[in-house]
């Protein structure tokens, strides 16, 4: 079972669904594990009768909210081992990072855009993190600028965080944004209407995270979402 961190302040609920979505369809069972501080997957995933924390499933997706760690979560599915491929945590606290033991994940991907909050609120996440780790950079922005990827580095200069060198950037793109909103009120993941840099950086996200799959598998599926 791997373990994959998604971190930073930035809004990335719709991100994870989406690389979950592709994951699926390569028949990798996945669960989602929202521990933010808003619990954005209450609102944008359909859920029966949601109670303070609770498990539902979407487009073949298992998601959890309202979870403090995995011990809690186990033990809500009847102390059931947790029988999945690929366990997806949304994380934009220290608290969870250290809680969900992120620092034995498999991967840790840190989210950003380059607004003050997202970026100065991300790094206060990984500014606890006390033993060297290495992360993989996730930039939201409309063009990709050389000085804000350095802005980044001088902030987390003093943190024991190795920055991988592959980074994966996704546009700032409002008709993206569009074609998200209306995914969020069909209440379906489609890919039809995303920009193809969009879902070429959803490829190259998944691909990171389960090399196996076949590249002709990987396209082939991401077609037909």
């Amino acid at each position: 079972m791997k373990k994959i961190g998604f971190i930073g302040a930035f809004e990335k609920t719709d991100l994870i669904l989406y690389v979950a979505k592709i994951l699926t369809e390569a028949e990798k069972k996945i669960l989602i594990i929202d521990t933010t501080i808003l619990q954005k997957a209450r609102y944008i995933v359909p859920a029966i009768a949601p109670t303070k924390f609770y498990v539902t499933e979407y487009e073949k997706i298992d998601i959890a909210v309202g979870f403090e760690d995995l011990e809690s979560l186990n033990k809500y599915l009847d102390n059931i081992e947790l029988n999945y491929d690929i366990i997806l945590i949304d994380i934009d606290a220290a608290e969870m990072f250290d809680s969900f033991e992120m620092i034995n994940a498999e991967k840790l991907y840190f989210i950003t855009a380059f607004d003050n909050y997202s970026l100065r609120k991300g790094v206060e996440i990984i500014s606890n993190i006390k033993s060297k780790t290495k992360m993989t950079k996730i930039l939201f922005e409309r063009d990709i600028i050389k000085e804000n990827d350095e802005y980044l580095n001088f902030l987390s200069l003093s943190f024991p965080i190795e920055w991988e060198k592959e980074k994966i950037y996704f546009p700032y793109d409002q008709g993206d944004l569009t074609a998200i909103i209306e995914n969020q009120r069909i209440s379906k993941i489609k890919f039809r209407n995303l920009s193809d840099q969009y879902r070429d950086s959803l490829y190259m996200l998944a691909q990171d995270i389960s090399p196996e799959i076949k590249s002709g598998k990987l396209r082939k599926i991401m077609k037909n979402i």
